[in-house]
């Protein structure tokens, strides 16, 4: 078997099929890529995409090529590292299958066929983890309607905790509001019995400091009073 042959027949069939995919690397040893992206694919906005490389053997299609998956840094990929290994060993088992036969071609579709699975199933799991929530959020929801059942003892002691909260707020709006509001004398005295003892001290120590002239009230035998008593 002429190998050089039959692998420049192979490459010629690959860029063929797979014209702007297509990449040729080196011809010694024979080395290019082929990209892959799955259906639908609209710059990994909706589905996956890698470049699979090949070098071949001298004695390739008798030995199997070497196969890989371009790396992130070469930003040809939008691959999981675990995807990656995943792909890579179904290829591996594939390219074994296909020993002695053309074999880029089966590798490169069920590449495809690969990325397309891989795809629908991220679809699937991110419905339904967006399912998962609205369903948690919905039943949150629900929990916040039903609200906490009641019995008598559970309302007893609610309604003793109210009662009290209640008591306690009606004591500050009443201090409030005596605070604020202008007191006459009469409520001072009637709120504060310490004024009446403080105005009878005033009186107490005033005999001692305030002098009481007598005479002023000598007049006061002379005025008529029963004359004005009868009048009345």
């Amino acid at each position: 078997m002429d190998y050089l042959e039959e692998q420049q027949s192979e490459l010629e069939a690959l860029e063929s099929i797979y014209p702007s995919e297509y990449n040729l690397l080196s011809d010694d040893p024979i080395a290019f890529t082929i990209s892959v992206k799955s259906e639908n694919y609209e710059d990994g906005e909706n589905g996956l995409f890698c470049n699979l490389k090949f070098i071949f053997p001298s004695n390739y299609p008798e030995e199997v090529p070497q196969i890989d998956i371009l790396e992130e840094d070469d930003d040809e990929i939008n691959l999981e590292p675990t995807d990656i290994v995943d792909l890579k060993e179904l290829l591996a088992q594939l390219a074994a299958e296909n020993t002695g036969m053309a074999m880029v071609f089966t590798l490169v579709s069920a590449a495809m066929e690969w990325l397309n699975t891989r795809w629908e199933g991220m679809v699937r799991e991110k419905d339904e983890a967006e399912d998962k929530i609205r369903r948690a959020e919905a039943e949150e929801e629900q929990h916040r309607f039903d609200g906490t059942r009641v019995s008598v003892q559970t309302f007893i002691e609610w309604k003793m905790k109210f009662d009290v909260e209640m008591n306690s707020k009606r004591k500050e709006v009443e201090e409030k509001e005596v605070v604020s509001k202008k007191l006459t004398g009469r409520e001072l005295f009637l709120r504060d019995k310490t004024l009446a003892e403080s105005d009878l001290q005033f009186v107490e120590e005033g005999e001692d400091s305030v002098a009481i002239d007598e005479s002023l009230f000598d007049d006061l035998e002379d005025l008529d009073l029963e004359a004005e008593e009868d009048d009345e």
